[in-house]
């Protein structure tokens, strides 16, 4: 059996013809400035509906400390968050390098600890199903992914802002990574790791994205780098338009390894040609939190 992917999504955050990126300084309340980021793009009720199932990633490749994998306060604010706007259940999906034990991972680090305080489900990647899936893209036409992440209702992505040593940069679509089966992942990364993250992103789409910006590597990446802290939470339904932002964060310091300009690398080209998100700066908008008049309109967007 090869998983059909041919269901699309529409992006939820955005208004009118624009997708919608939020930019928040944080204040020291993580919870509220989560909440404010959301707010910004039209709020977690463009998202959920009373009862869903909604599906958490996080980036937990290795046990290192943020940024390098997800900070498990944060991931327990949004899993309660997202209870408290009428999700029904919340699972924490996620699977490790190939190299480590996912459930350890999340043991050392203290996420499994603190999804069970949240109420979040565990859903070990590495040890539940895969599902063999067609992407359709150039590169990467075929790969096996997590069954828990393909029947997920609805996923929500909570990446780390940083570089990679091998793809550049790895923030919302190297994320889906971390869906497919160990051995896949491994020929993905001997050639052309770029393009195939891309293709990658036709199978498996995130509904919304909330971007841990308070640390970030600017270079090295992605268990160690040279840290910087933009103390900031960005929020947006567009992989691409996330990720384009996200590295004129990075390259906002000076010393940092990403040298050509966002649209320019191939993971974002590729992306934009494949129609996953924004394919120019008209495409989307940058939002500040806790501006009322850059807000969209709140009314209900669930298709």
């Amino acid at each position: 059996m090869v998983w059909d992917v041919a269901v699309s999504k529409q992006d939820l955050f955005v208004d009118g013809d624009q997708a919608l990126v939020s930019k928040v300084q944080c204040d020291g309340d993580l919870r509220a400035n989560i909440e404010q980021a959301v707010a910004a793009i039209g709020g977690f009720e463009r998202l959920v509906r009373p009862g869903d199932a909604i599906l958490v990633k996080p980036n937990f490749n290795t046990a290192d400390p943020p940024p390098a994998s997800s900070d498990p306060a944060f991931v327990k604010q949004v899993v309660e968050l997202l209870y408290e706007h009428g999700a029904g259940s919340v699972i924490l999906g996620e699977s490790s390098m190939f190299r480590l034990s996912t459930r350890d991972v999340l043991d050392t680090t203290g996420m499994l600890q603190a999804a069970k305080e949240a109420g979040a489900r565990v859903v070990l990647f590495d040890e539940g199903e895969w599902m063999p899936v067609e992407t359709g893209g150039r590169y990467l036409r075929k790969v096996s992914l997590a069954r828990a992440g393909l029947e997920a209702e609805k996923i929500v992505y909570l990446p780390c802002l940083k570089t990679h040593r091998l793809a550049d940069f790895t923030l919302s679509l190297k994320l889906a990574v971390g869906f497919v089966r160990p051995r896949d992942r491994v020929r993905m990364h001997m050639q052309r790791l770029r393009q195939k993250v891309a293709d990658l992103n036709l199978a498996i789409r995130p509904d919304l994205i909330i971007m841990d910006g308070r640390k970030c590597f600017i270079k090295g990446g992605p268990d160690k780098g040279e840290l910087r802290e933009p103390n900031v939470i960005l929020a947006s339904g567009d992989r691409i338009a996330m990720d384009v932002e996200c590295l004129r964060i990075i390259q906002g310091y000076p010393g940092h390894s990403l040298k050509g300009k966002p649209w320019d690398y191939p993971t974002i080209r590729l992306a934009a040609e494949l129609g996953l998100g924004a394919a120019a700066e008209a495409e989307y908008r940058v939002v500040a939190g806790g501006d009322a008049k850059n807000r969209p309109d709140q009314g209900d967007a669930h298709p």
